[in-house]
């Protein structure tokens, strides 16, 4: 609000005009009316010596003084005539002073900025848990697409049909009697050696094949056989199984006989760690 300040004279209606600061140039502007007005006061005082010193010389040469309502009138007379007025009523804006707040405490200004701190990381967290809940979403949806392509490739592609030869040996379970280990020891007392190790090299083949589900295929050699037969079977069956072929290979490709009481060994333990029924149970 703007405050004013009143004189006689004319008068003008009160805003509260925002403006920038008046500077030293509008104080100036401002005080021209004050210095008029004190001009005019001197020459008034002038003039009212002047005039009394006319009446009192008048007054000496009748040997009278003016009385005191004489010169009150002539004083009066002066003051209202308007060329000699000294004061006037104006109404003058000029900017209210606002008050200057002290600035707060430290402590109060940390508390602000921590609690807006706080807020900001509030906002953060509920997007960044918003973020966090759309991956995990996206990554079960990718999950499930996977999944299910896998399966779906699974039936698509069925298992390779297994195989009736390894190299040149038939492997096929009809093709073999029902008691392996018993056969291959009479055909080995009958003399007939090298059939009693085929058969046993091909019953052990085909045990691995149709009943432990050892993956082996008709171009895989003695070696490769007995390292997928390590990764599949237990270890008493698996080291039967290097021992059969060591057994083979030594005959086969080195043509020399093994000892008959290893030979025996192998036929008397083959239906025991590769049987047919035990081992049909356990793989199903």
């Amino acid at each position: 609000m703007a405050a004013c300040s009143s004189k006689r004279g004319t008068s003008s209606r009160n805003f509260a005009v925002p403006s920038a600061d008046p500077g030293p140039s509008a104080a100036r502007r401002l005080n021209r009316p004050r210095a008029a007005s004190t001009a005019l006061a001197a020459v008034f005082s002038l003039a009212a010596v002047f005039l009394l010193g006319l009446s009192g010389a008048g007054a000496a040469r009748s040997g009278e003084l003016p009385s005191r309502g004489e010169v009150n009138a002539i004083v009066e007379g002066l003051r209202a005539d308007p060329d000699l007025k000294t004061t006037r009523r104006a109404r003058i804006l000029h900017f209210k002073q606002t008050e200057q707040k002290a600035p707060p405490p430290w402590w109060d200004q940390s508390r602000r900025w921590t609690a807006e701190a706080f807020a900001w990381l509030a906002a953060t967290s509920r997007w960044l848990i918003w973020l966090l809940g759309a991956l995990a979403v996206a990554l079960i949806l990718l999950s499930v697409r996977r999944w299910s392509k896998e399966r779906a490739d699974a039936e698509a592609d069925p298992l390779p049909p297994l195989p009736s030869q390894v190299g040149i040996l038939d492997v096929r379970p009809e093709s073999l009697p029902d008691r392996i280990g018993s056969h291959a020891r009479s055909l080995w007392q009958r003399g007939e050696q090298l059939a009693c190790l085929s058969l046993l090299y091909r019953g052990a083949l085909s045990r691995l094949i149709h009943v432990h589900c050892v993956p082996i295929r008709a171009a895989h050699t003695e070696s490769e056989c007995v390292r997928l037969a390590q990764g599949r079977l237990q270890q008493d069956p698996a080291a039967f199984f290097a021992r059969l072929v060591s057994v083979w290979q030594l005959a086969v490709y080195a043509g020399r006989a093994p000892e008959a009481d290893r030979v025996l060994s192998l036929c008397d333990q083959f239906d025991l760690l590769l049987g047919g029924s035990t081992a049909a149970k356990d793989a199903g």
